[in-house]
């Protein structure tokens, strides 16, 4: 991962079966501690961007509550028909479950701590 305006995360989606789906995250925007925004779209193993399937614009922002933080993502589409394709894909349950895998993830580090 290169985190900064005009880097990249290219990253595997790991599915049920351990079947490997590749995608690369290409930074537009920083402002720490607040929000960034990416295209991501899916790659192959070498993180070259497969432009035949669709892309998809990320906004992620961070906002305190309490002893808390929000992460609110909003995921921009050209049109509807990619974001159903993406639905199809079995897009809502994955990022439900990273957003678990996060959960669990900051519990164990705030026990750590």
């Amino acid at each position: 991962m290169d985190f900064r305006e005009g880097g990249y995360w290219h990253y595997a989606m790991v599915g049920p079966e351990g079947e490997e789906h590749w995608a690369l995250a290409n930074y537009k925007t920083i402002d720490p501690r607040r929000c960034f925004t990416a295209l991501d779209g899916f790659a192959d193993t070498e993180g070259v961007v497969n432009t035949e399937m669709l892309q998809s614009d990320w906004e992620i922002s961070f906002t305190p509550k309490q002893e808390v933080t929000l992460v609110e993502n909003l995921i921009t589409f050209d049109d509807l028909a990619q974001l159903e394709t993406t639905i199809q894909m079995g897009f809502k349950e994955g990022l439900t479950a990273a957003m678990e895998n996060l959960d669990q993830l900051l519990a164990a580090q705030k026990q750590e701590a």
